[in-house]
């Protein structure tokens, strides 16, 4: 039993301090030059592992990674970028015991990736959805990704299969809670099928609450970037402690689909623990037609799984 599932014997809420011994075990973490990235390699370097920096701006990833105490690397990744993505992959040997799919983008002006892809929904779903099964056939213990209670967001949102790119309406926030939304079915969908074929690999998914990190300084609306500003300084919990959810579905013991977040109101800030997710991120048929979807635009498919690659 973990300590914030037994609060009332333990009331000290789960912290990096519980991070099982990490020593011989390599993750891989995408956009880790800073805020959430950089704490989460921060933590699990600490605890023992060797964690590659998997960014795309590689000078920016070698100054953070000389802040970090512990065995790291630095590799160039760019999410928006489909080649970038299979090179990354195609010089990868060895085990991989945890990916975490933490790079991602906010609420930008509209955009498209190298391949024409919407920016939101191809860097923090498609980008994120090749790179997971191409380096599936190394992978031996877990995947996390990042979603966001953004997910959620007013007006019921679902994945617009006949306008992923939004084209001709498009709106920042809409862009963005569909390609959070896109991150839940991919879990899902990924769970299922590690399940169908029998391997020990497992997709949690997490979000970080309310973080003060650098997501929200490109926002397309000089307003409502400001007002997310001020609340990173008066409500916001800190890199740190917005990593916590990550980390706790990186280490824990947990169902496979799980995930997780603060425990406080209305999931902004607290300790890690499970959290629920709107019915839309819920739905299977979704999941499924998703990642059909995503195979078609990517050119990538779900491989066969690692059991036990080492080197």
């Amino acid at each position: 039993m973990t300590k914030n599932q037994n609060r009332g014997r333990n009331p000290q809420p789960w912290s990096v301090t519980d991070i099982p011994d990490q020593r011989g075990r390599t993750a891989v973490v995408t956009g880790a030059s800073s805020g959430l990235g950089l704490a989460t390699v921060e933590a699990l370097a600490g605890a023992g592992a060797h964690v590659v920096l998997a960014v795309r701006d590689t000078g920016r990833g070698e100054s953070a990674a000389a802040t970090v105490n512990g065995s790291v690397e630095v590799r160039r990744l760019d999410l928006a970028d489909l080649s970038s993505i299979r090179e990354f992959a195609a010089a990868w040997e060895g085990g991989l015991d945890l990916l975490v799919n933490n790079a991602g983008v906010m609420n930008i002006p509209e955009a498209r990736t190298k391949d024409g892809f919407e920016m939101q929904f191809g860097t923090n779903h498609l980008g994120h959805f090749a790179l997971t099964n191409l380096l599936l056939p190394y992978l031996t213990d877990r995947v996390v990704t990042l979603s966001s209670t953004g997910h959620r967001a007013p007006g019921n949102p679902r994945i617009r299969f006949d306008n992923l790119d939004l084209a001709g309406e498009y709106r920042p926030m809409a862009a963005y809670s569909q390609s959070k939304l896109a991150n839940l079915l991919f879990t899902l969908e990924l769970q299922r099928r590690l399940t169908a074929a029998g391997s020990p690999v497992r997709a949690l998914a997490a979000h970080p609450g309310l973080a003060a990190t650098g997501l929200q300084s490109n926002d397309a609306s000089l307003l409502r970037g400001l007002v997310l500003r001020l609340g990173n300084r008066l409500v916001a919990q800190d890199s740190r402690a917005g990593a916590l959810p990550t980390l706790y579905a990186a280490v824990q013991d947990l169902p496979g689909a799980s995930f997780v977040g603060p425990d406080g109101m209305f999931e902004m800030r607290g300790a890690p623990t499970l959290v629920g997710r709107s019915p839309a991120a819920g739905d299977p048929a979704a999941a499924r037609r998703l990642w059909t979807v995503s195979e078609e635009l990517t050119a990538v498919t779900f491989p066969e799984p690692a059991t036990s690659v080492r080197g």
